[in-house]
């Protein structure tokens, strides 16, 4: 399993695949897959039959999981970086690795 250096309520930029350039922020992150479900990107329709909770049933449009190294940081200036760490003082912080701040 890799060492993920997004989490979630992160800002983050699609760089690969069929929703590459949009944007959104992460609302789950799926370790075990290497996934994560961004808000607004890579949406997909689902049918549900009706139920108790859903007495109309019809299609649902969700968000699907999209792997992880299709993802990139976005900074507070909207361009998309890396990520580093560094240990500053007793902490250890993640860091932008374009413009050299602290995420």
């Amino acid at each position: 399993m890799l060492k993920l250096k997004i989490k979630s309520g992160d800002k983050v930029k699609v760089i690969a695949g069929d929703h590459k350039g949009s944007e959104g922020v992460i609302l789950s992150v799926l370790r075990e897959k290497n996934k994560a479900i961004v808000e607004g990107v890579n949406m997909v329709s689902k049918h549900t039959k009706p139920s108790a909770k859903n007495p109309q049933g019809g299609i649902i449009k969700k968000e699907a999981p999209i792997h992880i190294s299709n993802l990139s940081l976005v900074t507070k200036g909207g361009e998309a970086t890396r990520v580093g760490y560094r240990v500053e003082g007793d902490k250890k912080v993640r860091y932008s690795k374009k413009s050299n701040e602290i995420l």
